[in-house]
């Protein structure tokens, strides 16, 4: 059985699409319910056992608001197409529509990518802190899937580390314009006073409550949530001296509502054109200010054509959020110096592991000539053959199979690679130092090799306790 090596080690690739490549229209097609990313994952493996690659791949999905991204190590060189043909067809959308949205980020580019969405670089809200629990929660159901290895948990584990890095020695997510700050800034280019208004949330996610935090500081005339689970609708309405409603209670209540904000973890439209217009007509034509948070959306897009509405989504917030980043340049500048930093330590840790399999498998292969040729002279010891002979013949034979592999390569190497292999083996076998050098001389190669056996030794040692990690 001949055992296999990728000449390229382990290939990491980065796939997705985000705020900057695609409109929401498109980026909430591909999504992924938390729910349904433990199945995604094992159908993703599966596609690949049908490929080339000498190991199953490596996965991991992160899927937000703004971006959905696949996190791949694969021994597959030709894993690009095949994951965007993956994601495309997962979907239903054709590859060719999706592909001029999705970035394909390779080896070091990938790792990049890693540090600076987790250090909140690649966010919408520059600095924002949120994308890094999102991700940690991506790494875990990629482990708790069976689909996170040696590779990738290494990346995310580091990745933690940059972005942990990044947070407490710069000023990165200093005066920062959340989204949610985003909404009450809309809002009061709509109306004069928010506490004057009654205002709506829709869910009681995260995203609801930073919501509820920035609106309630401004004293609205009324705060309810509307939450498919009560007990957890009233408990964030409490938080913030509002009431509670139930979810199936909004097409009769809409009217009441000034200002509604949604952002659930519904796959289809909660809110449709019919009920915003009988609403609007409730409120004899008084404004309706809507912001819609949620990917893939909770109100029906057609509804931002109605003259009385003012509907706002995830994108739209973004133009007020970019406003205030341009001052935080100097931070940017500074978390940039230390992700390329650590990636390029990255890499050097990529670099090594990928000669890791090579070097356990040759002294695997080493340790069973050892074994058969120890067996045989023990056999011939027992049989009673004279020892110093015995001895004789287990070196020479020994010798002669652990040269075998080089000598034959050499004999069939033309031209420039058997150059290259000539001055490799004088390297490996010392040709044509004199065998008669001196005691010191002895002493300096010692001294030289000690350092290089440690360095094998602990390779050695790193691949025998890393094969289950």
């Amino acid at each position: 059985m001949t055992t296999k090596f990728s000449l390229h080690g382990m290939q990491l690739l980065t796939i997705g699409i985000n705020h900057h490549t695609a409109p929401v229209a498109l980026r909430e097609r591909v999504s992924f319910p938390l729910e349904q990313i433990k199945p995604a994952l094992a159908l993703f493996k599966e596609a690949w056992s049908g490929r080339r690659a000498i190991s199953a791949p490596e996965a991991a999905i992160l899927s937000t608001c703004n971006r959905t991204e696949l996190y791949c190590a694969s021994d597959d060189n030709a894993s690009r197409d095949a994951a965007i043909h993956w994601l495309s067809q997962y979907h239903g959308i054709r590859a060719e529509d999706l592909a001029p949205h999705v970035y394909a980020l390779p080896q070091s580019e990938a790792v990049r990518h890693a540090f600076r969405v987790a250090s909140g670089l690649d966010s919408m809200v520059l600095g924002e802190t949120q994308i890094l629990g999102q991700m940690k929660t991506a790494v875990r159901t990629a482990t708790e899937a069976g689909a996170l290895g040696t590779y990738l948990n290494q990346l995310f584990q580091r990745t933690f580390a940059v972005a942990k890095e990044v947070r407490g020695t710069t000023e990165i997510g200093a005066q920062s314009v959340s989204m949610a700050a985003a909404a009450v800034r809309l809002a009061q280019r709509i109306f004069e006073k928010i506490s004057s208004q009654r205002v709506l949330f829709i869910g009681a996610g995260e995203m609801i409550e930073l919501c509820a935090a920035h609106f309630a500081a401004h004293q609205p005339r009324e705060l309810v949530v509307a939450n498919r689970t009560a007990e957890r609708g009233h408990y964030v309405a409490e938080r913030f001296g509002g009431n509670s409603m139930p979810l199936s209670d909004l097409p009769a209540r809409m009217h009441e509502f000034d200002i509604i904000v949604s952002c659930t973890a519904s796959t289809l439209p909660i809110i449709g054109l019919g009920a915003v217009e009988r609403a609007v007509k409730a409120r004899r034509h008084r404004p309706i200010f809507m912001v819609d948070l949620a990917v893939p959306r909770d109100i029906e897009p057609e509804v931002g054509k109605l003259e009385d509405v003012f509907l706002y989504t995830v994108d739209d917030l973004g133009t007020i959020v970019r406003e205030g980043n341009a001052s935080r340049q100097a931070a940017v500048a500074q978390a940039e110096t230390i992700i390329e930093t650590r990636v390029a330590n990255f890499m050097q840790w990529l670099d090594a592991r990928s000669i890791v399999p090579v070097i356990r498998h040759m002294h695997t292969q080493a340790d069973l000539l050892r074994r058969a040729e120890l067996e045989r002279a023990r056999k011939l010891l027992a049989r009673g053959d004279d020892p110093a002979a015995v001895l004789e013949a287990l070196s020479q034979s020994l010798t002669n199979k652990l040269i075998h592999g080089p000598t034959h390569a050499l004999n069939n190497a033309s031209g420039e690679d058997r150059d290259s292999l000539i001055e490799l083996m004088s390297g490996f076998y010392r040709h044509g130092q004199s065998g008669q050098a001196s005691q010191s001389g002895r002493e300096a190669r010692d001294t030289q090799a000690a350092p290089a056996a440690s360095s094998v030794a602990n390779t050695t040692s790193e691949s025998s306790g890393s094969s289950d990690r």
